[in-house]
């Protein structure tokens, strides 16, 4: 896949990078979230350019070859442009149908624009279509049988870059979200699940920021997602504590307009009746029988 700009503002960039102080309290199994907004990032982060990261084409159709058709990709309100094999695209069932009715331009092939679509998460669903992950990778740790994020520090990119800035909310919401939400309207349940996978090994999560985040997850998914939406609930279960004292929190709740709260509110509830019935149960049998 290939990136470049197209007649790029001066002073404009889709992305950004890790910002310059963070708090010392975060989301962790251990310590909880922390309810202090995130300060406002000095820089963005570059886009991913695929020509640094040549392709296996052999590895990437079924016949171990790919066509030579390629698709130019228009992605955001900036329109960067982006381009990749139609054979890898059609992965995706949206795609397949997308470009199946798409006559072929002998002179500049088919396009496609998605204006909706934020670049670096864009870059991300490529990178994931070529190589099978996005960066940061997924790594199994075979001493400890568990999985980790890739932590590599390169030039110009972080592997602690949890969050983007989307335009649609206007402020920075968790990656592996738009990720799973972008897979979700792509047809990608491999892409879903490893973009799950990565946001449950996430710390360092502002407050402000998992609720922005899972207000996003509701407007974007459908109402019979069991996935993603439960990962958002229990996750605030969990922290309660610190989301009970959390302005941010009350606002919310105050504005409403999401199932989020209504969702929350029944997980509660059931949380609150397991603990009652492990507690009584015991002296329940004691009692009657």
């Amino acid at each position: 896949m290939f990136g470049r700009r197209f007649e790029p503002p001066p002073s404009k960039s889709f992305s950004k990078t890790q910002k310059a102080n963070k708090s010392s309290a975060s989301f962790s199994k251990s310590s909880g979230v922390s309810k202090s907004r995130h300060e406002l990032r000095q820089h963005r982060r570059p886009g991913t350019a695929a020509s640094s990261n040549p392709v296996n084409e052999t590895a990437l159709s079924p016949t171990g070859s790919l066509t030579p058709s390629i698709v130019t990709l228009v992605i955001g309100k900036d329109q960067r442009i982006f381009a990749a094999h139609e054979d890898v695209l059609c992965a995706s069932p949206w795609f397949q149908q997308a470009l199946s009715g798409q006559y072929l331009d002998s002179q500049n092939g088919k396009r496609l624009h998605l204006p909706e679509e934020e670049p670096e998460i864009f870059s991300s669903i490529l990178e994931y279509l070529y190589k099978g992950d996005y960066y940061p990778r997924l790594i199994h740790n075979k001493r400890r049988n568990s999985w980790e994020i890739e932590q590599v520090e390169e030039e110009g990119r972080s592997s602690n870059e949890s969050t983007v800035y989307h335009h649609a909310v206007d402020g920075d919401i968790l990656k592996d979200t738009v990720i799973y939400c972008t897979a979700d309207k792509y047809g990608l349940d491999e892409l879903k699940r490893v973009a799950l996978r990565k946001q449950g090994l996430q710390s360092g999560i502002q407050c402000s920021t998992i609720l922005t985040s899972a207000r996003y997850a509701y407007a974007n998914t459908p109402d019979t997602d069991s996935k993603l939406r439960a990962h958002y609930l229990a996750l605030i279960i969990r922290s309660r504590s610190t989301f009970k004292r959390s302005g941010t929190m009350q606002l919310e709740m105050f504005n409403g307009g999401t199932q989020l709260f209504f969702d929350l509110f029944v997980a509660l509830c059931n949380h609150v009746d397991d603990i009652s019935s492990a507690q009584s149960t015991p002296r329940s049998n004691r009692h009657f029988f």
